[in-house]
């Protein structure tokens, strides 16, 4: 394989992780992954919000102290090189999104749609200096109205924003291993609910 096919692999490589530390970034509450995904002078074009990718940073900001939960998928990452530091990037998400709404009042959205990006390489580096966002389908739910405690049991660890969630240790090799003693038997297929 030749050098420029390398690194043409490397580079998709390099758009798909962007593309997931922005997912994180949101779903976890994570300023420094979600602004890693964008360039400093970035646009985002978000449904509700246009403008610059740093207001964009800064709305998510105040909603992540309203503790939402949010679930973002990412699928069907379609890469097509403009140039050899651009590329043109569609991938399909569907997002679970749970918060407050202005009125304090929880609502629960079920989002699909694509991410249309134009991505840029600077210094080595691949990240998202355009965005719009194209919504294919938007449904209101009905939220959960049994506590997360209760609702979840005995599967734990759950999701939680930075630095509590279980992926924040894992990178520090630190998970609490959960021994057999701590987990009553459920009878029959342990699998049940996975």
């Amino acid at each position: 394989m030749d050098q420029e096919k390398i690194t043409e692999l490397l580079d998709r490589e390099a758009i798909r992780d962007c593309l997931y530390r922005y997912c994180r970034g949101i779903d976890r509450a994570d300023e420094a992954a979600l602004r890693s995904a964008y360039w400093p002078d970035a646009h985002d074009n978000h449904g509700a919000y246009c403008g610059s990718a740093e207001g964009f940073i800064r709305s998510a900001l105040v909603v992540f102290k309203t503790g939402p939960r949010n679930i973002h998928r990412i699928t069907n990452v379609l890469i097509e090189f403009i140039s050899q530091a651009e590329a043109a990037v569609e991938s399909y998400f569907s997002a679970k999104q749970r918060g407050p709404d202005e009125d304090g009042e929880v609502r629960q959205m079920l989002l699909c749609g694509r991410y249309c990006d134009l991505f840029e390489k600077r210094q080595g580096q691949w990240r998202i200096s355009e965005r719009t966002v194209v919504y294919d389908w938007v449904e209101e739910q009905v939220p959960p109205a049994v506590p997360e405690a209760e609702r979840f049991g005995r599967r734990q660890p759950i999701g939680a924003p930075r630095p509590v969630d279980a992926v924040y240790a894992l990178a520090k090799h630190r998970i609490p291993p959960r021994h057999e003693a701590e987990v009553p038997s459920l009878g029959g297929d342990r699998r049940q609910g996975l």
